[in-house]
């Protein structure tokens, strides 16, 4: 798993949102975004954190963040999420792994003794150049718009 660092330049990439249009990353160019990476729809801890990024979702506009929901579920998987809990934010449904490769957050995982790949929950902030300036890899899902103002 070759994730990208703090300083590394993100990749250009393109990819469906839950309604079926293309987000590309130059769309953010010369804005500060949020790219958080969630195992799996509509599930505890992803609806958790989600809504947590939605309750929090001026803050971090203010704080001049852009914000982009990426997991491997397909754009009606995404869109019922979205959908169901209001999120003011897009969702990718790469389902086809380019975002997730591009990031290099799949890989290893482990889960009560069962060990198999999957999407690793992180969450990378990128810079107005498209520069990596944070990555947070212990999510608290709960809490985790304070990980991202703190």
């Amino acid at each position: 798993m070759k994730t990208l660092k703090v300083g590394d330049k993100v990749p250009e990439f393109s990819a469906k949102d839950q309604d079926g249009n293309t987000i590309n990353l130059s769309d953010y160019n010369g804005k500060k975004l949020i790219v958080f990476f969630y195992p799996k729809a509509n599930t505890p801890g992803c609806t958790a954190e989600a809504c947590n990024l939605r309750d929090n979702y001026n803050e971090l506009q203010i704080q001049g963040y852009e914000l982009l929901g990426v997991s491997a579920d397909s754009e009606k998987r995404q869109a019922n999420f979205k959908n169901k809990f209001e999120f003011p934010f897009p969702l990718v449904a790469d389902e086809d792994h380019t975002v997730i490769n591009t990031f290099g957050v799949w890989g290893p995982k482990k889960f009560m003794g069962r060990a198999y790949d999957g999407i690793h929950r992180m969450t990378f902030l990128i810079d107005e150049n498209g520069t990596v300036s944070n990555v947070i890899e212990k999510v608290k899902t709960k809490d985790h718009a304070a990980q991202i103002l703190g």
